[in-house]
């Protein structure tokens, strides 16, 4: 049999699973060890046609404040008006979090497998960070935000013309728990087909 056992443990904790604010995250971030594991969980998603659609970038340490130096800088060449408060908040966005994992999806037009198949494999593998995240015993949040619909960005991330970033996912720990949201009604979102 295949799953030959069951995890209660891990289900349990997928189920009661929740986004922590960036700005809530804090130190100690994920080992080297944790981010492998984190990485290899994101690649083992439903894949058609095998494109792996995917790629991963890296923010770490001094690069996160690096990073955060040129979206000040680009937000106030995009909003020259910008009060400095605000500049200071951009040029702090990286430094949330011990690790950022900037997905990118590589999306191949007009071949068999459909471009929609080909996103939903994309976001599975972001689902499967946090998912991996908060198994490992991480806070994490999925956030895209302005800058990753920024054509700069997108140049300075070195993205190719047929890629754009899925998420920015901000994984480190958190000193408590988030409150609990509401949720959809499951009766409302399930149906039942007969013919």
């Amino acid at each position: 049999m295949y799953p030959s056992t069951k995890l209660e443990d891990a289900f349990n904790r997928i189920a009661q699973r929740r986004s922590v604010k960036a700005a809530d995250i804090c130190d100690p971030g994920p080992s080297k060890d944790h981010i492998t594991q984190i990485l290899e969980t994101a690649v083992r998603v439903p894949d058609h046609g095998k494109l792996g659609p995917w790629r991963f970038i890296l923010f770490e340490n001094q690069a996160r404040q690096d990073f955060g130096d040129f979206l000040s800088a680009r937000f106030k060449e995009v909003n020259p008006t910008a009060p400095e408060a605000l500049l200071q908040l951009e040029n702090q966005r990286f430094m949330r979090a011990p690790l950022i994992i900037c997905v990118i999806a590589k999306i191949k037009a007009g071949i068999k497998i459909p471009e929609w198949e080909q996103e939903l494999s994309v976001g599975a593998s972001c689902q499967n960070i946090l998912t991996a995240a908060s198994l490992l015993g991480f806070a994490s949040q999925w956030l895209t935000e302005w800058y990753a619909y920024d054509e700069a960005v997108e140049n300075r991330l070195g993205l190719d013309k047929d890629e754009r970033v899925a998420a920015f996912i901000y994984i480190g720990s958190a000193k408590e728990k988030p409150a609990e949201r509401e949720r959809p009604s499951l009766d409302s979102r399930i149906s039942r087909w007969n013919a």
